[in-house]
């Protein structure tokens, strides 16, 4: 999920907390909670900062490693001890067991956007992206905006947002449910189908999806299950050619290549050697696919420059990959 859904995520179980006397017991110890509620639904993501470095490093590590299983423990760990440096007469046992749930639900939710997570390494190793709710969900950032202003006006926050939590849980299945009927229904006007890639829009009836066969590649839109059908794309697997070799070796199109499941390369030759370009086929907006990595070798197969991100004009990949020639 985005972090601003994150937030009142983590504000939402900070109030649920009260239905803890222990938390209740004391000023202290609620704001304590609120706080390692509010750090522990943020921390998961504090790898963002990887984005300093370059596109490359945080599209291959971003939910990676401060997702996995280990960290479920080692966040609200270090945040409760931080907590209780500062605040020694606070119940470390009950802080650390509302920070984790915020930890937990920061990952649990994440596994059903299409991006997904590592949410069990290192014991099994794969993306999880279940592709039912978008990154952000209006619907669900707003039903917590809305149990947020109703504890404001005086309502009990235990009770409001354990009610909220059980109205989101209904929600979240009709999510699934509604993907698996589009799945079920793309199976069945492509029976030869190999794999069938599913993402969620801003409206909850309209989804983006790329159905790859043995050899074709379909990218289309359901709507209200009917489907439109946009391009359609020869698949040919990465052929073993020296020139895309080579391309594989940039951290960029590596990382892009960690991410992608769904995609079309092309080489073309240009006055510097050559261009290696991959497209994620699973991003379209308005008639272009923004989602890229590109690679430009010299006719030595040497890299000239790169760059994996998103791209949505000509004039800003050409910043991107700016070579200074002699």
């Amino acid at each position: 999920m985005d972090t601003g859904t994150h937030v009142v995520m983590g504000i939402a179980i900070g109030g649920l907390a009260t239905l803890d006397p222990v938390v209740t017991s004391s000023p202290a110890m609620a704001q304590a909670v609120m706080v390692g509620a509010i750090i522990g639904s943020q921390a998961p993501d504090f790898d963002t900062v990887l984005k300093l470095k370059n596109n490359a490093v945080y599209i291959r590590n971003h939910r990676g490693v401060t997702h996995s299983v280990p960290f479920w423990f080692i966040w609200p760990t270090l945040i409760t001890l931080g907590l209780g440096l500062m605040m020694p007469e606070i119940n470390l046992l009950h802080l650390w067991l509302w920070t984790f749930l915020a930890v937990f639900i920061h990952v649990f939710v994440d596994i059903f956007n299409a991006y997904g997570t590592k949410a069990l390494a290192p014991f099994h190793k794969k993306w999880m992206a279940l592709g039912v709710i978008n990154i952000f969900d209006p619907f669900i950032f707003v039903t917590h905006i809305v149990g947020i202003i109703i504890w404001r006006f005086g309502a009990d926050p235990g009770w409001t947002f354990l009610l909220m939590y059980i109205f989101l849980a209904g929600y979240y299945v009709w999510r699934v449910r509604t993907q698996r009927k589009v799945y079920h229904e793309l199976k069945s006007r492509h029976p030869d189908s190999t794999h069938i890639f599913i993402s969620p829009t801003f409206r909850w009836h309209q989804w983006h999806v790329v159905i790859r066969t043995g050899e074709k590649m379909h990218v289309a839109q359901v709507k209200d299950m009917q489907i439109k059908y946009f391009e359609t794309y020869s698949f040919d697997p990465i052929p073993d050619h020296k020139i895309i070799n080579a391309a594989r070796k940039d951290p960029n199109l590596s990382a892009f290549l960690s991410f992608s499941p769904a995609y079309r390369w092309e080489v073309t030759k240009e006055p510097h050697g050559y261009s290696v370009k991959f497209t994620d086929l699973r991003y379209r907006s308005k008639g272009h696919y923004p989602f890229i990595a590109i690679v430009r070798l010299n006719e030595d197969l040497e890299t000239l420059s790169s760059y994996t991100g998103w791209i949505y004009n000509n004039e800003t990949l050409e910043r991107k990959l700016e070579v200074a020639f002699d």
